[in-house]
């Protein structure tokens, strides 16, 4: 008895609840293949040790999964210490020293994350999809539901050969419905539809255990930005009604540059091509569908702000459109997933389009901000709509990646537009309320949105790079945000961010050395209709 005492009255100095959870954590340490000593300590089920001697214990981090096992994955120095497990257990025979079968980590929600510490605070309401710290899996936040319900976007290294791919496919109960190896990331995507009604997420769960896979993800959806939309009659020449001429300080512009020959890319629905507005820009279609709709409206208005040129005038009426149909129309607008949307950047950038509109919003998604990465590294300028989700949504995406200019909109009294989204991510903005632009079968229409104000930047781009054919992603950008008009508080804001674009000042600050006239641009090869 005096031996226990001396051994364990340590215990009688602490509160009674103390007492029980220290009780409570030696009793648990012990193992039935190890003996229990006083100088080490093991967690979990399977009694395993994680740190070794309590006297050098190292910060580590745990993969928790679903059946409550653990996991060490990393100790202070990246070096795993001893366990202190003796040579032989208390029925004298060795400890089964075979490894313990290693199931794949699984993605745990935002909420359990914060509760058990390995992906730190919750997630916000909006916030971009949750990861694992292994294979890129990305499995969406709780509360984001814009995506296919029986499908899965999957990416391989490199040109990986079809059986092999279909071998993983056959694992996992799917069916590939379509591929293509991409370029501008090295890897091949595959599109691939659920069997037996499991969920994606639960799908996305188990292939984190595949390790020919570089990265999975929900196929996500994506929609137009525009909040609405009306028929309008035929303008006159030079219709006064176009108020963002005169806010973008366009016709002081175009006796400057009028982006002759700079190819803009315009992801979006199908473009009236034969549109008297657009007569002589179109440089040549894509579809990314197969299956492209009839003209809309969206496409074909995003297509006027950037380059009309008939009784309307765009931001750059002398520019080059490389029409990319990824969206298709639905009951709410048009939309498209993110398979058609990297097919898209895909084509924009292998036809060497300086920039790139896209007049679109929805989920954070991975695989597109590596393709836009990708696309940025190699000379585009990438340019993205707000969202019209209001000023309490969240950031959407492209517009929220670093690596895309985001833009909001204003109304004719420089004004946000009140459903615009907003935020630190914000770089500029521009007339997007109650915009006359051209529509299918000849027409026009008065429509609104932040589509439509990232379609202007776009134009005023064309306008910047047509003076500087070897400016950079990042220099456009710095131009326009150090040109802009400041709107609202005094400097920087999260509503018109830099302020409102000004393309003759932008055009302006163009280094002289390299500023041409309005004859001068770069040349861009030959487009083919697809």
């Amino acid at each position: 008895m005096r031996s226990l005492t001396k051994r364990f009255g340590w215990l009688c100095s602490l509160s009674i609840p103390a007492a029980v959870a220290a009780v409570s954590f030696v009793a648990a340490s012990t193992d039935a293949n190890a003996q229990f000593r006083p100088n080490s300590f093991s967690v979990g089920p399977r009694g395993g040790s994680l740190g070794g001697n309590m006297r050098g214990i190292e910060p580590r981090f745990q993969r928790f999964y679903l059946d409550g096992r653990d996991e060490s994955v990393l100790s202070g120095r990246g070096k795993r210490r001893s366990t202190n497990v003796a040579t032989t257990g208390p029925d004298g025979r060795k400890p089964d020293r075979r490894p313990p079968h290693k199931r794949p980590p699984v993605i745990v929600g935002p909420a359990i994350g914060a509760a058990i510490g390995t992906l730190g605070p919750a997630a916000p309401a909006g916030a971009g999809p949750q990861t694992t710290t292994g294979r890129a899996i990305n499995i969406p936040a709780a509360n984001e539901q814009r995506f296919v319900k029986d499908e899965v976007v999957l990416e391989f290294a490199g040109n990986m050969p079809p059986p092999r791919i279909a071998q993983l496919l056959a694992r996992h109960g799917l069916v590939q419905l379509e591929s293509q190896t991409f370029t501008l990331t090295g890897s091949t995507y595959v599109r691939a539809r659920i069997a037996n009604r499991r969920s994606v997420r639960t799908v996305l769960q188990r292939l984190a255990s595949e390790a020919t896979l570089r990265a999975g993800q929900p196929n996500y959806l994506y929609q137009g930005s525009q909040q609405q939309s009306e028929p309008a009659a035929q303008p006159p020449s030079g219709d006064p009604a176009q108020y963002a001429l005169t806010k973008l300080r366009l016709n002081e512009a175009h006796h400057l540059a009028n982006g002759d020959k700079v190819l803009v890319a315009v992801i979006d629905s199908s473009i009236d091509l034969s549109h008297p507005e657009l007569k002589g820009v179109i440089a040549g279609s894509y579809d990314a569908l197969g299956k492209c709709g009839k003209p809309h409206l969206h496409g074909t208005a995003i297509a006027g702000a950037i380059a009309a040129h008939a009784r309307l005038m765009g931001a750059a009426p002398a520019a080059r459109i490389l029409a990319i149909c990824a969206f298709n129309p639905t009951s709410a607008g048009i939309e498209a997933t993110t398979f058609a949307i990297l097919r898209g950047i895909e084509y924009a950038v292998v036809q060497k389009a300086r920039i790139l509109n896209m007049s679109f919003a929805g989920p954070a998604d991975p695989g597109l901000a590596r393709q836009l990465a990708a696309a940025k590294a190699r000379g585009t300028v990438l340019v993205a709509a707000a969202g019209n989700f209001g000023p309490k949504s969240p950031p959407q995406y492209p517009a929220a990646d670093p690596g895309v200019i985001a833009v909001s909109a204003t109304d004719a009294d420089d004004k946000m537009f009140n459903a615009s989204n907003i935020g630190s991510h914000i770089a500029v903005s521009a007339p997007g309320v109650d915009i006359l632009l051209p529509a299918p079968n000849d027409n026009y229409q008065m429509t609104s949105g932040t589509s439509f104000s990232a379609a202007y930047v776009a134009g005023v781009a064309a306008l910047v790079i047509q003076r500087s054919p070897a400016l950079t992603p990042d220099a456009v950008r710095s131009i326009l945000e150090t040109t802009a008009k400041d709107l609202g508080p005094t400097g920087r804001d999260a509503e018109f961010g830099a302020g409102l674009v000004d393309a003759y000042q932008a055009i302006m600050a163009v280094p002289s050395s390299t500023a041409g006239g309005p004859q001068g641009g770069v040349s861009q090869p030959a487009v083919a209709a697809q």
